[in-house]
Order: C-alpha cells, then structure tokens, then sequence
C-alpha cells in the first residue's frame, strides 16, 4: 500500500511538472516539488525499516513539502 502512495504522489510531481512546462507558472513547480518531496519522504519511511517512535524526523520532509505549498499560494495571491 505504501508503495501505491508513493506512486501517487511521484505521478501528481510529474503532472504539476508538465503543467508548469506549459504554463511557466510558479506555482504549479511549487506544487511538483511539494508532491516530490512527499513521494520521497513516503518512500523513505517504507523502506527505511524505522520503528515507529523513531520516526518523528522523517516527518520534517513532508513539513517541509507543506510550507513550500503555503509559500507558493501566498506568493502567488500578492502578485495577483
């Protein structure tokens, strides 16, 4: 299942990725970084083997994939 949801989130990089090519928007390259970095994290909290108390700073990457998404969405509502 987790390898599903890596997947997932890797496909969703790649489709902000091509819409960023069309477009050249900022934020959908936001929204591809954010959704890489999930995959990533995702990825290594399945097959890092880390027990479940220890895995509070794998958390950070998705931390860090949230506020990448809120700072896009602010960057782009004070441009508008």
């Amino acid at each position: 299942m987790s390898g599903m949801i890596t997947c997932g989130f890797l496909i969703a990089s790649l489709f902000f990725a091509r819409f960023w090519s069309r477009t050249r928007d900022g934020l959908f390259l936001a929204f591809a970084a954010a959704f890489g970095l999930l995959g990533f994290g995702q990825a290594l909290l399945t097959l890092s083997g880390v027990p479940v108390e220890e895995r509070s700073p794998l958390y950070l990457i998705r931390l860090a994939a949230f506020l990448l998404i809120i700072v896009a969405i602010i960057r782009k509502n004070a441009k508008a």
